[in-house]
């Protein structure tokens, strides 16, 4: 299996976090591409609408780089650009938000996304009503701005938890995914510290590219 990880935002420190998290998980090398356009931090529609763009302006690249036994991971949490691989590419293209979802509904049927972006909460609840996930129990946010929590990983990590108990207690998450592609460094810290199972959506995707690999296989 070749692995390619494509970032959605521009931030190449982000693409090479994201890369080291999936490839100590695949337990190979993995390529990271990062948009070439848009911004360092998917924070709302409009940037999630623009990174979506980016993703489909890198297709044809990656049609021609791309073989057989490759996958490839859309490393946003919005999945923006992942009809437009799928449509474009041959090979398994496998979003974090869906893999993630998909791995926490796993879990527990009552499930909930915590994340800092408090503007694509109404995306989130519409991409899993999409996926099917009906008792999805809301999206739970870290309070402030997003640039400046993300800005310093301990505060981060403590933020995250606090909403991650949110969660829990009020809105009665049996499981957890952490939302976002740049946060998959804070919830890596987090693992082990709550009462649920807590979901990293890009090991959750290495995982689901996997499955898909082998299901083409057969």
């Amino acid at each position: 299996m070749r692995l390619t990880l494509v970032n959605p935002n521009t931030s190449r420190a982000t693409t090479d976090a994201m890369v080291a998290i999936a490839a100590e998980v695949a337990g190979l090398p993995v390529r990271g591409v990062t948009a070439r356009f848009g911004a360092p931090l998917i924070a709302d529609p409009q940037a999630l609408a623009v990174a979506a763009q980016a993703v489909e302006a890198l297709a044809d690249d990656l049609a021609a780089e791309l073989a057989d036994g490759d996958a490839v991971i859309v490393a946003a949490f919005g999945d923006p650009g992942l009809a437009a691989l799928r449509a474009r590419l041959s090979c398994p293209v496998t979003g974090i938000a869906e893999a993630g979802m998909a791995e926490a509904a796993a879990h527990a049927p009552r499930f909930a996304v915590v994340t800092t972006t408090p503007a694509l909460a109404p995306s989130i609840a519409a991409n899993a009503q999409a996926l099917g996930h009906e008792h999805f129990v809301g999206t739970f946010v870290t309070p402030g701005d997003p640039l400046a929590i993300m800005a310093d990983t301990d505060a981060l990590v403590a933020a995250l938890e606090a909403a991650c108990r949110r969660a829990i207690d009020d809105g009665g998450a049996d499981a957890i995914v952490i939302g976002g592609g740049p946060l998959a460094v804070a919830a890596r810290r987090l693992a082990g510290r709550l009462p649920v199972p807590l979901v990293e959506p890009v090991p959750a995707a290495v995982r689901l590219s996997r499955v898909r690999l082998s299901e083409r296989c057969r």
